[in-house]
């Protein structure tokens, strides 16, 4: 599957996500509009795939995403659609300890076959706190 072929929103976030998390941001770009807006964790702005897999290369030695779902919101159309990933993350910390059941949502706005707009949410710096003692699960 490529971007240039006729796929439907739900399809091109997934395919999206499998290629930012080998991570190739380069192939990923691919997927997005070129005005792309990022909200990573902790509402972090950012405005290329690159500066996501960065991020995760400097909090993590390795993570992907494990899909649970993929929700496209009622009232699509071929110009706009807001698509819903929702997950757990798993991989390995820094320190190599393993990890997994992290939870995640990643929102996507999808015009015109492009990927515009993405909002991540997860749990990592919650599992953070309670690694460096100063909170409790």
């Amino acid at each position: 599957m490529t971007p240039e072929t006729n796929t439907g929103p739900k399809e091109l976030v997934e395919e999206f996500l499998r290629t930012i998390m080998i991570p190739d941001p380069a192939g990923a770009r691919a997927f997005t509009a070129p005005e792309l807006r990022i909200r990573f964790t902790g509402g972090r702005p950012m405005r290329d795939p690159s500066e996501t897999s960065a991020f995760n290369a400097a909090r993590y030695k390795w993570v992907k995403k494990r899909f649970e779902r993929t929700d496209l919101v009622a009232g699509a159309t071929d110009e706009e659609a807001i698509v819903y990933n929702i997950g757990t993350l798993y991989g390995e910390w820094l320190d190599g300890t393993p990890f997994e059941g992290n939870r995640y949502v990643d929102r996507y706005v999808v015009q015109h076959g492009k990927i515009i707009q993405m909002d991540v949410w997860n749990d990592s710096a919650e599992w953070m706190l309670v690694r460096a003692g100063l909170a409790v699960l």
